[in-house]
């Protein structure tokens, strides 16, 4: 091993790891608040996975692709309102880039919650009616995922000659990240402000929604006792149809943050790591947890941004989930582990 520039880093020789615990104690806030941000984005996808788990145990590993297309729903939204990839930033005033993110990040949830329905019906609706085991499901999830990302891939270009196909879409900036104050050493950006402000809004509704209106005791009655709650009065089909649709929502809504954070990041494949992360992010709170998967989210921004400095950039992805790893071997049920259906009334 050989020292680095920096006290107490230790690095190896081939350069892999760099054991830098003084950067992170150097650049803590900073790397707190660019860690929320990448939660709170983490965490509001992390929802879709932890309500459908919750209603039907099932892993919707297609949820990620659900993200994918809300990053082209909102693309979408700001080129049919007039604006361009040109790759530069577009200034519109404060009043109108608010207005424009508002109204592109409408587009996105409406594109990713029409896909999630659209799945629920085509996918995974067949499947119920014929009492299909729960590997077949997840099996089902697994093949969605992929034709989602190949219709992106190989069909859109072919509708929409601009979208889709192997590069990236050239991004379309309204907001350019300026400092707007510092907090304990870090800058705190308008881009970090909206998307943290973005998802707390939304995570209130989502809270409120499930625990405070009749849809939402419904969700939690089916999540509890799907029999029961059928003969009770509530229709099954419609609580899960009402379940996939709040999950692609969400995940639209976060798609719109994630372009704000990464604007080069539109790809057909463009959700997979995201989503995989989100889904650790359920299960590191406690899948089935409404609460349990925001927390978890927030937590796993926080530790792999911590752990990029700690031991390099190359290692920020594996943190994250050795992060995950670790907690379920202490504790299997994740860190809250109450189900949806025993969540508070």
């Amino acid at each position: 091993m050989t020292s680095t520039a920096i006290v107490g880093a230790v690095q190896l020789a081939d350069g892999s790891i760099d054991f830098n615990y003084q950067g992170v104690i150097d650049d803590f806030w900073r790397l707190t608040v660019d860690g929320l941000s990448y939660g709170a984005i983490y965490a509001l996808v992390a929802v879709g996975y932890t309500l459908v788990y919750g209603v039907l145990r099932l892993i919707n590993f297609a949820h990620s692709e659900i993200f994918m297309l809300g990053l082209f729903g909102q693309y979408v939204g700001l080129m049919l309102l007039g604006f361009s990839p040109s790759g530069d930033v577009y200034s519109q005033g404060i009043i109108l880039t608010i207005t424009y993110l508002a109204l592109a990040m409408i587009f996105g949830m409406a594109v990713s919650g029409a896909a999630a329905v659209g799945l629920e019906r085509v996918a995974y609706r067949p499947l119920r009616r014929r009492g299909a085991k729960p590997l077949i499901f997840l099996i089902t999830a697994i093949g969605a995922s992929f034709v989602i990302q190949e219709i992106v891939h190989f069909v859109l270009p072919k509708i929409w000659p601009s979208l889709g196909g192997t590069n990236a879409q050239k991004p379309i900036m309204l907001v350019e990240p300026t400092k707007q104050f510092s907090f304990g050493g870090a800058d705190i950006t308008n881009i970090t402000i909206v998307i943290i402000v973005a998802a707390v809004i939304l995570a209130i509704v989502t809270e409120l929604l499930i625990n405070q209106t009749k849809f939402g005791r419904g969700i939690r009655a089916v999540a509890q006792d799907p029999d029961t709650a059928t003969l009770m009065g509530v229709s099954r089909e419609r609580v899960i149809m009402l379940t996939f649709l709040i999950g692609g929502v969400l995940a639209g809504a976060a798609a719109l943050l994630y372009a704000l954070k990464i604007p080069n990041g539109i790809i057909y494949s463009g959700g997979f790591i995201l989503g995989i992360k989100a889904f650790s992010a359920a299960v590191l709170g406690g899948i089935g947890n409404l609460r349990g998967a925001l927390l978890g989210g927030l937590l796993l921004g926080l530790a792999e941004n911590y752990g990029q400095i700690l031991f390099g950039t190359e290692w920020r992805d594996v943190v994250a989930f050795v992060v995950l790893v670790l907690v379920l071997m202490i504790r299997p049920t994740g860190i809250l582990g109450e189900s949806l259906g025993k969540a508070r009334a």
